[in-house]
């Protein structure tokens, strides 16, 4: 419980109609449904739909304060009316997290955060950062993409970044369930919508930068900014951890003002890696720290687990814990759900990868390939997802067919988007003959794994972690992972 007139001494107003003494805020909300006595309703202007169009249900349900940006929208005595006190500012979504922040008590301030951002890596980075945290004998808390995690307690989510009320809300659970340290991945969406302005980052990381999400930046450059704002807006106390083999690299390592730690292959690195080899059984590679040489070694596959772990090696290592143990660490790594997760079977291995992308779909065959000493042959399942960025699928296409034996394209999450359409798109891109359509999202799996040789290596795209798939706006239950097992009858 908060004050209101003690949060409008720390929020910059425009106005405040109604009288605010006295009044003890109970809870923060954006869904008009979900206002009662004591709430505050924040009217943000979101890219589907604008929060100011529900102030009156707000009002009717009791809110007892709006945080709002159009002063002329709502007359001041229509708050008055509803006794409600009417707060106008320059920015409501600044002014949530700024609240938010407030009102959980600045639990950030509580915990050792590592951000991390990038095009891809995020989850596995950020998972194998709490396992190794954890290893130690610490609680972790974890924000991201797959779930989110209050030390053991899993808790559903849906978005990779979620809205400030929630950030802060976790973090404050993180704080009372004993946790030291929280991960968690930053979206661009999130840097954008300032969801984690006010956040208190120890250590942001910035794994890689490839083309994603320009139905909503528009430009790669705009996306590009958007990620930069981590860096640009952390503590000059905090340290930034840069994959130095991404050609984006020194674009972040300039923006900040805090210290920069730089990993990756290059002798100049401050964390290098060097000697990597993986076949389909394991990833091993050295880390050179200051001199010393660690042995690594992982039983998750493909060329990005250096990368991915190698990031979560130098982050745990950059907050303290010994080097040598933290290497021995690593070899205990779980797979993470949906991200390169290997299913074994006796006749054939079975990859389910959230590679949505065309350069990450391109990443996990290339990965395949490397570790595919034997030419096993090798059938994939793919599709792209509706209302999303229409030019990558030709592209997607085409890396599917060149980079398979055979290609099954299929559906993901269509959501408002005619399935057909989408296929039609992926399949324009395809100058080979080695694919066949089944909109069926098990059909296509079902076929894959049922009728590729006994030693293939299947790879089913797109979805990941996911356990729904989502048709004109309806998400009904469906995990890649569920359906393989089924088939393979494992």
């Amino acid at each position: 419980m908060k004050l209101l007139t003690d949060i409008l001494n720390i929020l910059p107003t425009i106005q405040v109609a109604g009288a605010p003494e006295k009044r003890e805020i109970l809870r923060l909300s954006l869904n008009s449904k979900d206002v009662n006595k004591g709430t505050i309703f924040f009217a943000i202007r979101g890219y589907k739909t604008d929060g100011h169009k529900f102030i009156q249900d707000a009002l009717n349900n009791g809110a007892s304060a709006v945080i709002l940006e159009d002063n002329a929208i709502c007359p001041d005595e229509l708050f008055k009316h509803h006794d409600c006190v009417k707060i106008v500012v320059k920015d409501s979504r600044a002014a949530l997290s700024i609240i938010a922040d407030y009102f959980y008590d600045h639990p950030s301030r509580k915990l050792k955060v590592i951000g991390i951002t990038g095009t891809k890596g995020k989850s596995t980075t950020a998972f194998y950062i709490k396992h190794l945290i954890e290893s130690f004998g610490k609680k972790c808390g974890l924000i991201g993409t797959i779930a989110n995690y209050v030390a053991d307690k899993e808790i559903a989510t849906k978005l990779t970044t979620p809205e400030a009320i929630e950030i802060n809300s976790l973090m404050y659970e993180m704080v009372l369930a004993g946790c030291e340290y929280c991960v968690m991945e930053v979206s661009s969406h999130s840097l954008d919508l300032k969801r984690v302005r006010d956040i208190d980052f120890d250590l942001v990381m910035f794994t890689n930068l490839t083309s994603d999400h320009l139905d909503f930046h528009v430009t790669f450059e705009n996306y590009k900014s958007a990620k930069a704002a981590l860096f640009s807006n952390v503590k000059n106390t905090a340290k930034a951890i840069i994959n130095y083999d991404d050609i984006n690299a020194e674009y972040f390592a300039t923006i900040t003002n805090c210290g920069v730690v730089k990993v990756g292959t290059g002798k100049n690195n401050d964390y290098i890696f060097s000697n990597l080899a993986y076949d389909l059984d394991s990833t091993r590679f050295d880390i050179t720290v200051k001199g010393e040489q660690f042995k690594v070694s992982s039983p998750l596959l493909g060329k990005f687990t250096l990368y991915n772990a190698g990031l979560a090696f130098t982050a745990v290592c950059e907050l303290g814990f010994p080097s040598a143990e933290t290497a021995e660490y690593v070899a205990s790594m779980p797979q993470v759900p949906g991200r390169f997760e290997v299913i074994y079977s006796s006749g054939r291995i079975v990859i389910v990868d959230y590679s949505h992308t065309a350069d990450s779909l391109k990443q996990a065959l290339e990965a395949i390939s490397h570790v595919n000493i034997s030419h096993r042959p090798v059938f994939t399942v793919m599709g792209c997802g509706g209302d999303r960025d229409k030019s990558k699928r030709p592209v997607m296409g085409n890396i599917a067919a060149e980079n398979s034996t055979f290609v099954v394209v299929t559906s993901d999450n269509p959501r408002t988007e005619n399935p057909h359409t989408i296929i039609s798109e992926i399949v324009s891109g395809i100058k080979t003959v080695n694919f066949k359509v089944l909109e069926s999202r098990e059909e296509a799996i079902k076929h894959a794994v049922v009728n590729s040789p006994d030693n293939s290596v299947v790879l089913i795209a797109g979805k990941g972690h996911e356990t729904y798939q989502e048709i004109n706006g309806v998400r009904h239950h469906f995990s890649d992972k569920e359906i393989a097992l089924k088939y393979l009858n494992v």
